[in-house]
């Protein structure tokens, strides 16, 4: 299934109806992020499509790097429709010292987000105990990720990621899978797993 088809298949539950509490409060960060142990590889299981991701097919994947106690190099990579690869490497900044869980994330060269200070537009809204998946988007949830540190869950675990999705205050059906090797092979909706 491609993303036209996917994002069909949802029918009428695509509108951007948002719940009212999500309207009115921005996306909450985890009471504490150790940003050394989330450093490392994240694969990316399912997102809210974005403008620079259109041209990923498959094998989205963030590896964060920490540089200092702010600053973590974030390299974004996947695989194109045509089989090359998109990289992009930037810079996330730690703006919320209390809980290291909200950040500004920038890439130079891209507009809006080319310089490494500024507002947060990454929030950590969700991470397992033992750090093996999480849910991050912007504070008016206009993005959302799910990122795994491996590329295939359970149906039970799947089922746990909708309900954190929908608990943070997102329509889970726009948030579509991303293919991953090892993986979901198809790109379906959140709410039709």
């Amino acid at each position: 299934m491609n993303l036209v088809s996917a994002l069909l298949a949802a029918g009428s539950t695509l509108l951007l109806a948002v719940p009212a509490q999500a309207q009115t409060a921005p996306l909450a960060p985890v009471p504490a992020l150790d940003v050394a142990r989330y450093t490392g590889t994240w694969l990316q299981l399912a997102a809210v499509p974005q403008p620079f991701s259109l041209a990923c097919a498959r094998d989205t994947r963030a590896t964060y790097s920490l540089l200092d106690a702010r600053n973590v190099r974030v390299q974004n990579t996947c695989e194109t429709w045509s089989g090359g690869r998109n990289e992009i490497v930037g810079n996330a900044r730690v703006n919320d010292p209390v809980t290291n869980a909200q950040l500004h994330v920038s890439f130079p060269g891209v507009s809006s987000q080319d310089s490494p200070d500024g507002p947060t537009n990454y929030v950590v809204t969700y991470l397992a105990d033992d750090y093996s998946w999480a849910l991050v988007g912007d504070p008016a949830r206009f993005s959302g990720f799910v990122l795994s540190r491996v590329p295939a869950v359970t149906a039970e675990r799947w089922s746990q990621i909708r309900t954190v999705v929908e608990s943070r205050g997102y329509n889970s059906c726009l948030l579509l899978t991303t293919p991953t090797s090892g993986g979901r092979d198809g790109i379906r909706p959140l709410c039709t797993l």
